[in-house]
């Protein structure tokens, strides 16, 4: 059987930048298996996977080693390629997942903005341990859902960021997010991932359920300009609304083709 393919670099306006995910459009859901296989084949840091259903889209997002709650890079690949190849009329898209409840993305413009859950970071926890991991001192460590968010004195540290990933992949957490105030944007980032099979993430939306709100409460501000210090780099362009976030970027097509396999 053949499938669609999509590689979309998101959170930026050209290719070779951004985040480069891969869309699959299914006519109905293939065994897990397999799913993690096209993934694996993939090699990149998320794969989504878009079924529709009644006039919205279940959405599922594997990396190369294992599902994941929540992704924003690939669903902003998604509505991409739904608003813009697949021309649908509507202004929203509705896509249910399994374990982050209902996610809308909107287009305005060239821009697609995301409606996601917040995830403030919880109490500060230990820093024991985070100078050896990262390099630098921290300036405080906080808990999330997923995540450990380290602050750190200044942008040119998150830039010069060279973590030891073997003890990074040792912390218990999806990945760790490192951030400081920004140069140009009001904050900056970075997030490593190795437990989940990326070293370093190029740009990612769903970190930025938990750096909205720790930068809005921190900055006093709702609107919030972010750029992700990754080799590839990206930018965002957020809004705190309290229980839900606003994640807005461009993105860019790479490349469409078939994936053929035996039907499952």
């Amino acid at each position: 059987m053949k499938i669609p393919i999509y590689q979309v670099d998101a959170f930026t306006s050209e290719v070779f930048s951004g985040n480069p995910a891969a869309v699959c459009l299914l006519d109905h859901w293939a065994p897990d298996s397999t799913l993690q296989a096209i993934a694996a084949e993939n090699n990149l840091s998320e794969t989504a996977f878009v079924v529709q259903n009644r006039g919205e889209f279940d959405l599922r997002w594997f990396t190369p080693i294992t599902e994941v709650a929540l992704c924003g890079h690939a669903t902003l690949a998604s509505a991409y390629v739904l608003f813009e190849r697949q021309k649908w009329p509507q202004q929203k898209i509705r896509f249910q997942t399994r374990k982050s409840g209902q996610l809308i993305v909107g287009k305005k413009d060239r821009m697609f903005e995301m409606d996601f859950p917040s995830r403030p970071p919880t109490p500060e926890r230990s820093a024991d341990g985070f100078f050896e991991i990262l390099g630098v001192p921290p300036i405080i460590v906080l808990n999330s859902d997923e995540d450990i968010l380290a602050v750190v004195e200044s942008e040119q540290a998150v830039r010069d960021l060279k973590p030891d990933f073997t003890a990074l992949a040792g912390l218990n957490c999806r990945g760790l997010i490192v951030t400081a105030r920004g140069d140009r944007a009001d904050f900056v980032s970075r997030f490593f991932a190795p437990a989940v099979g990326v070293q370093e993430d190029p740009v990612t939306g769903s970190a930025h359920c938990v750096l909205v709100p720790y930068w809005a409460g921190l900055l006093k501000r709702k609107n919030l300009h972010a750029i992700q210090v990754s080799k590839r780099g990206g930018e965002l362009f957020c809004r705190d609304r309290g229980k839900r976030v606003i994640i807005a970027g461009e993105a860019a097509m790479y490349m469409e083709g078939t994936i053929e396999i035996e039907e499952f």
